[in-house]
């Protein structure tokens, strides 16, 4: 039994080294923001991760400068163990990064990533409304996220994750995004 946790645990570290790998080369635009969609989720939770490297807040998103980022999640929670695996023991710009679940956009303010998981397509709007003017980087995944004031939008295409942004909602929340990060985006 031993040795079947320690080779489950050296799967999971391979798995998650991949994960992040595979995101941090489509960040630098080797593979233009695409990963299989098998990997829908490990790759979308090392997208998150990565954004935390390519986009900037502004000091009052955070109390003080020992805060954590975190990335919260909303709705049914799509990652299994994906997201905290990819995040542990990291940091950007020396935050430590936490994950949280969230059930609305009261317990989101205290979110710098808030990802808006596919079960609450029917109900996003309401949120994002209630997220406005705030520092927040919002992510989704649902055809008219973006379109309806969400930041990053996930889209399947060519059995591809690739990423949209909306670099006018990201201005009105107060959070640059670098140019890398454009560049790798389709462009609302």
């Amino acid at each position: 039994m031993g040795r079947m946790m320690l080779g489950q645990a050296a799967v999971r570290k391979g798995m998650t080294s991949r994960i992040v790998w595979l995101a941090l080369a489509a960040t630098v635009g080797s593979v233009r923001a695409q990963a299989p969609v098998a990997d829908e989720y490990p790759v979308k939770a090392a997208f998150l991760f990565n954004f935390a490297k390519f986009v900037e807040w502004p000091a009052v998103a955070f109390k003080s400068p020992e805060d954590p980022i975190a990335i919260c999640v909303l709705g049914q929670d799509p990652f299994g163990t994906a997201l905290e695996e990819v995040v542990r023991n990291k940091t950007v710009a020396n935050r430590p990064f936490v994950v949280r679940e969230v059930l609305n956009a009261q317990q989101a303010i205290t979110c710098q990533i808030v990802f808006v998981s596919a079960s609450e397509r029917k109900r996003f709007r309401p949120l994002l409304d209630g997220l406005k003017g705030r520092s927040i980087l919002t992510v989704g995944e649902a055809d008219d996220f973006t379109a309806s004031g969400g930041i990053i939008n996930f889209k399947l295409k060519d059995a591809r994750v690739r990423i949209e942004i909306d670099a006018g909602a990201a201005d009105r929340a107060g959070l640059r995004i670098s140019s890398k990060l454009l560049s790798l985006a389709d462009r609302k």
